[in-house]
């Protein structure tokens, strides 16, 4: 007699978002405090007054560009790495030191001493950089060290050239690696680079926003920064999902 595989049961996505909202909601009351917890409603409107001002779109403009910039750099220079030292072992012994150094610091030791070499601006986009390199560094490795040897084996018997290796084996092989680390990458690029914003404070930037916000014991705005972050981070990883499928389609016709 087979046995019939138990069907697990999911709550509906919009149903979870209204289960936290009234739970969020519900805490905010019972507390009674907004400067302690305000509740969705303040939230609300606080972003509502800020978006009508150009300072908001501003800052937000910023820090997008700032935390994109890092997220790219940091994307190409651990391609590069990954692949450098898989293919170059001494760059790897050479190389790999530093990557653990970097995982190892916390952010914001680096943050404080980057301050001290370069402006309040470029802190953000570097921290993001430094932070991200050595997760798609680590992933792509991972995906590479992982492909079937018999398969290049297999490529060097058919001839294939070095370009046609990488686009039918390296890349089928790293791009689960890739965009495991690229998904991963995006969200600590933000987190990483908006806690840069808050120490550096440039002039335009939510970091610096968020800092005021806190200062001035203005909680509701401390909670609507957060959510444009949240909101912003999410979008931008649907965009990134999206790319890399089509990256993936574009492989799969080479």
């Amino acid at each position: 007699m087979m046995k019939r595989k138990m069907q697990k049961k999911h709550i509906p996505g919009w149903a979870v978002g209204l289960i936290w909202l009234a739970l969020w909601t519900g805490a905010a009351a019972a507390l009674g405090q907004p400067l302690l917890l305000p509740g969705p409603l303040d939230t609300l409107r606080a972003l509502a007054d800020m978006c009508v001002t150009a300072g908001f779109w501003q800052s937000t403009g910023a820090s997008l560009l700032r935390v994109t910039g890092g997220f790219v750099w940091a994307v190409g220079a651990g391609t590069v790495l990954a692949y450098g030292c898989f293919f170059v072992p001494w760059l790897d012994d050479l190389l790999s030191p530093l990557c653990t150094v970097v995982r190892a610091t916390p952010v914001t030791s680096f943050i404080i001493l980057v301050l001290l070499w370069l402006n309040y601006d470029a802190t953000p986009v570097f921290i993001s950089f430094l932070m991200v390199t050595p997760m798609v560094w680590t992933g792509l490795r991972e995906g590479l060290e992982g492909v079937d040897a018999s398969l290049v084996e297999m490529t060097k018997a058919f001839h294939y050239t070095p370009l046609r290796r990488l686009c039918h084996l390296y890349i089928p092989a790293t791009l689960p690696h890739f965009t495991a680390a690229c998904a991963t990458g995006l969200g600590f690029a933000w987190k990483s680079g908006i806690a840069a914003e808050v120490i550096a404070k440039p002039v335009l930037s939510i970091g610096k926003n968020l800092q005021d916000a806190k200062v001035y014991l203005e909680t509701p705005r401390l909670f609507a920064w957060t959510l444009v972050v949240i909101l912003l981070s999410l979008a931008l990883e649907k965009i990134l999902m999206a790319g890399l499928r089509r990256l993936s389609g574009w492989r799969r016709k080479i």
